[in-house]
């Protein structure tokens, strides 16, 4: 069990949070055991959190000198990995037989290590007969290719309106997505949804204020998209005009169109992974937009600017800000995360909810488990919640 405990300047949930960075190198050797007979020239790759979940990376091909295929990997350090087998895609990626999404492969990396997996099916394979949309009847498609035009790039837009939206005069907080794909809709995304729809339509008849919630879709330039920073693997960062388009062109948008409450208080950023790192960004960059955010599993490793902003412009914060990280995630990184909260911490007025989950790990499955404490922070100050972490 985990309760909410107050401190002078921040709001800490802590379980067991300091993270010890092991210097060791390992090697792991993974060898595929069975896969499916479909696809079978196609060539397989590891993603997981060793390599920012890259789909299709260099050097993380399986090669087949045997009849499956063995991928190894050199200098890696003592920590914890989640893994999954994609063919170059994510709408390519293993699933169960039934063509149900399974949990990622997880390794607690300690020596030098071979392990032995199997992949029962595609997911691609299951497109038509398994997948189902699954968004309620509150959510809708704003447009299926919104202009950003900092980017010169089109985006699927979607919006959540609250029960009672249409029948009102009410205006309402707004909370920003990314990975638009993953929040609402079991058909479009990869790994399982948020179900932030059905959740908010839940917490509003236990009492909560109601919210709307706008999905912005990624697209194949995420990885540059969202990180701010120059990364070696996929270059030039363009975090800077990504958050330009969500606060000067898509709430102008949003608000026009929306009975909304536009201030800083009722602005809300969110995101995980990638998408965490580049709300907790908007919050530096726009903190006269976004007075509060979601930050789930940011990916601060690939950020190394960050702590330098954090610690510059970190004073400016004076709103909330929701970090979530599991224990099974890259240790490294939990340290990152941990890192930036104690300078907000010490530095910022800002107030912080900081949730470790002993069982959470870097997927869809343990943000949707931590959405609804998220939501009643942001929205309801529900500080003396009590979350099962066995759930």
């Amino acid at each position: 069990m985990l309760k909410k405990c107050k401190k002078v300047v921040a709001l800490l949930c802590l379980l067991q949070s300091v993270a010890v960075i092991s210097f060791s190198q390992f090697t792991v050797t993974i060898k595929i055991q069975s896969r499916p007979g479909t696809h079978a020239k196609d060539t397989v790759f590891l993603s997981g959190n060793f390599n920012n979940w890259h789909p299709h990376k260099n050097g993380y091909g399986f090669s087949q000198h045997d009849v499956y295929g063995e991928l190894k990997i050199k200098d890696l350090p003592a920590a914890n990995y989640d893994f999954k087998c994609t063919r170059g895609e994510w709408q390519k990626v293993e699933c169960a037989a039934n063509g149900a999404d399974i949990d990622n492969h997880h390794l607690a990396l300690k020596s030098d290590t071979t392990i032995y997996i199997s992949i029962a099916a595609w997911k691609d394979d299951f497109k038509a007969s398994v997948k189902k949309h699954t968004a309620s009847s509150n959510v809708k498609i704003i447009d299926t290719a919104f202009f950003i035009p900092q980017l010169e790039r089109k985006r699927r837009v979607s919006i959540y309106l609250p029960p009672g939206y249409k029948t009102s005069t009410k205006k309402y907080p707004v909370i920003y997505m990314q990975d638009g794909q993953n929040i609402f809709d079991e058909f479009t995304a990869f790994n399982g949804e948020w179900r932030v729809d059905e959740s908010i339509d839940s917490l509003i008849k236990k009492g909560a204020p109601p919210c709307i919630v706008v999905g912005i879709d990624n697209g194949h330039e995420r990885m540059q998209e969202y990180n701010p920073y120059e990364d070696e693997q996929f270059g030039k960062g363009e975090g800077d005009k990504y958050v330009s388009f969500v606060a000067e062109t898509l709430k102008p948008s949003i608000d026009s169109s929306y009975r909304t409450i536009t201030d800083p208080k009722n602005t809300i950023i969110a995101g995980s992974s990638m998408g965490g790192l580049i709300a907790y960004y908007a919050t530096l960059k726009y903190p006269e937009v976004f007075g509060k955010a979601g930050i789930f599993s940011p990916s601060f490793i690939v950020a190394p600017g960050i702590k330098k902003l954090s610690l510059s412009d970190g004073d400016n914060l004076t709103g909330k800000l929701f970090f979530y990280i599991g224990e099974k995630e890259d240790e490294n990184n939990l340290q990152q995360v941990d890192d930036i909260v104690t300078i907000l911490g010490r530095n910022s007025k800002v107030l912080i909810y900081y949730a470790v989950d002993p069982l959470g790990s870097h997927n869809e499955k343990s943000w949707r488990k931590w959405f609804p404490a998220f939501y009643r922070f942001i929205l309801a100050d529900g500080f003396n919640e009590v979350i099962d972490l066995g759930k």
